[in-house]
């Protein structure tokens, strides 16, 4: 008995949950990033185009007509006919022309089955939502298992992994394998687009070259391998760039395959130097030729890797952040840790973005030698 009762005190509220969310929610702000979400969703590139030539008069009338067209054709069937069944009630509720007092019941009666009718509509799209995104919780869940540890613990070493997606799900890889004692892989790659299309082809490259890593010497072989198996594999259109890199931790040498990945930068004597691109994307070519690439990292020496959604995020009037900045930034922190250099991106990144919604994955490899 005393559960239930505590089952019940604990249960939301109408009327406190309305109060918090009014104290909450910055109606302006929101009003406007829903409105801004809606075109962005609903509106083809076609129409976004026409909007450019319009004065905002004629956008005010022409933009609430195309946003409800396609959200009309984005519904089932049914739930079409019942919205074409609502809008005729509501239109008859709204005829003015009889009077009577029975005749007044029955409008009002004919708006409130109007009304049941847009809350089961609602209570269905919404029903579609939540099951949509226990599902892309699940999926999340999946790839945070499959991340590697953002602090790899590697005698001599200082290495900083981080990755987050755009959404709730996203395609970029990140990943560490301890293929020996002395010798360590990481991969950081892009796949195009983004949302469950590009985490499930992730999650495939993933896959992929854990298993078939062990068996390569070289890592020209190793990439024209896991070209041949994402073009036989992915999506017309799709492709993936790749950065995999085996280090010798005793040596300090480096191999590394860079398949169409943006440079990564190289830290030496407080000089910044880019690693060219050698190779073409995964997914482009089937018989791409890849090269390997080898270099040695000394004590103090620091290599950046990371994804274009680094340089490419976007604040609110819709500027990037550019490579220029983040050299910039590199620079003022030379002396940090990893750890602590890749904290002062994010943060940098945050100030910079503010308000804006995230367009791409972000994903950051910092790898550093301290003896």
């Amino acid at each position: 008995m005393n559960g239930s009762k505590s089952s019940k005190y604990n249960e939301p509220r109408i009327g406190r949950t309305l109060r918090d969310d009014i104290h909450q929610v910055k109606i302006k702000d929101n009003l406007s990033g829903e409105y801004k979400d809606l075109k962005e969703y609903f509106l083809t590139d076609d129409r976004k185009e026409k909007l450019k030539t319009m004065n905002n008069f004629k956008k005010f009338f022409i933009i609430p007509w195309w946003l409800l067209k396609s959200l009309y054709f984005k519904l089932t069937p049914f739930r079409r006919i019942l919205l074409v069944i609502a809008i005729i009630l509501i239109l008859l509720s709204g005829d003015n022309r009889i009077s009577s007092e029975g005749t007044s019941v029955n409008l009002i009666s004919t708006a409130m089955i109007a009304g049941l009718i847009f809350l089961f509509i609602l209570a269905l799209e919404l029903k579609d939502k939540l099951y949509a995104k226990t599902e892309l919780e699940e999926g999340r869940a999946v790839q945070k298992a499959l991340m590697p540890e953002a602090i790899p613990d590697v005698d001599g070493w200082d290495i900083w992994l981080y990755t987050k997606p755009a959404n709730d799900v996203g395609g970029d890889l990140l990943d560490f394998l301890k293929l020996s004692d002395d010798k360590v892989c990481i991969s950081v790659g892009d796949v195009a687009g983004k949302g469950l299309s590009a985490a499930l082809l992730m999650a495939k490259l993933q896959s992929t070259i854990r298993a078939i890593v062990p068996d390569y010497k070289t890592l020209a072989d190793l990439g024209d391998k896991i070209n041949k198996i994402f073009c036989r594999d992915s999506l017309p259109r799709l492709f993936a760039s790749l950065i995999y890199l085996e280090l010798n931790t005793q040596t300090g040498k480096i191999k590394i395959l860079n398949a169409g990945h943006l440079p990564p930068i190289l830290i030496r004597n407080n000089n910044m130097e880019k690693l060219k691109i050698k190779s073409p994307a995964l997914g482009i070519i089937p018989d791409a030729i890849y090269n390997e690439e080898t270099m040695n990292l000394q004590p103090k020496e620091t290599l950046i890797i990371y994804s274009d959604g680094l340089t490419e995020a976007r604040n609110e009037i819709g500027n990037f952040y550019s490579e220029k900045r983040l050299e910039q930034l590199l620079s003022e922190g030379l002396i940090l840790s990893s750890e602590k250099l890749g904290e002062k991106i994010l943060a940098d990144i945050s100030n910079f973005i503010a308000k804006a919604k995230t367009h791409d994955d972000l994903t950051i490899a910092i790898i550093k030698r301290i003896a």
